[in-house]
């Protein structure tokens, strides 16, 4: 895959050109599809596992079906498959398999992102809605909003900041975790750029689903996005 973007922001801790332009990122592997689209929805993404559930065949042949060209994908960041659920539906229809609608229709997903800093918020929102469609975002910019905010927005994915003022982030995710109502299903992708302070263990054990340590790479961010809202 071609290395899109090679600088780091000082002030964001995001992979970017400049502080102030974000780039979209284009997923492609030259030996599939070249016509990706620019924006992509998470909630259309198929993996392979996820048509393999629908036609019930071997995720052996999905792949196959991929590589002979069947069926339209592209890769991920980290290189997976995806399908979109139009150019499934297209497969579908062309080989005259059945379609169940309820299948191809899905809520938006909500995505909130907590951290003091405006200017990283302000990137990681960008990076959020210049790639995927029909993401709805919402910010906070101390734990105790976060925690305020999780219970009427109900987001899918939390991307939050440890080292927060008011209640830092890991106290955010224990709260979360003990909320019935609120917080057992949201995913959390505990952020800081004070790796020293703040070990891997500790911060997946207060409740977060997966730990990055800023500087954090565009694609790096996507990725992890992706895996953890695709089939919430």
């Amino acid at each position: 895959m071609k290395k899109l973007l090679d600088k780091t922001c000082p002030v964001c801790h995001i992979c970017l050109i400049s502080h102030n332009t974000l780039p979209r990122i284009t997923v492609k592997d030259v030996s599939m599809n070249e016509n990706v689209p620019p924006k992509l929805s998470v909630r259309h993404l198929l993996t392979t596992g996820d048509i393999a559930r629908y036609c019930e065949p071997s995720v052996k042949q999905v792949n196959r079906w991929m590589q002979k060209g069947d069926i339209e994908a592209f890769r991920n960041p980290g290189g997976h498959y995806r399908v979109t659920k139009t150019k499934f539906r297209e497969f579908l229809e062309r080989n005259g398999m059945p379609i169940a609608d309820e299948f191809f229709t899905a809520p938006h997903k909500k995505i909130m992102i907590a951290d003091d800093d405006a200017a990283v918020i302000k990137a990681y929102s960008l990076l959020v809605k210049n790639h995927y469609d029909e993401v709805v975002v919402e910010t906070a910019s101390d734990g105790y909003e976060a925690l305020s905010k999780s219970g009427s927005f109900k987001p899918d994915l939390l991307i939050l900041d440890i080292r927060m003022p008011k209640i830092d982030g890991l106290e955010v995710c224990r709260r979360l975790r003990e909320n019935t109502t609120a917080g057992p299903g949201i995913k959390i992708i505990a952020v800081t750029a004070h790796s020293e302070a703040y070990d891997r263990n500790t911060v997946i054990d207060a409740g977060a689903d997966e730990y990055l340590i800023k500087p954090i790479e565009s694609n790096t961010l996507l990725e992890n996005i992706e895996k953890l809202m695709i089939n919430k």
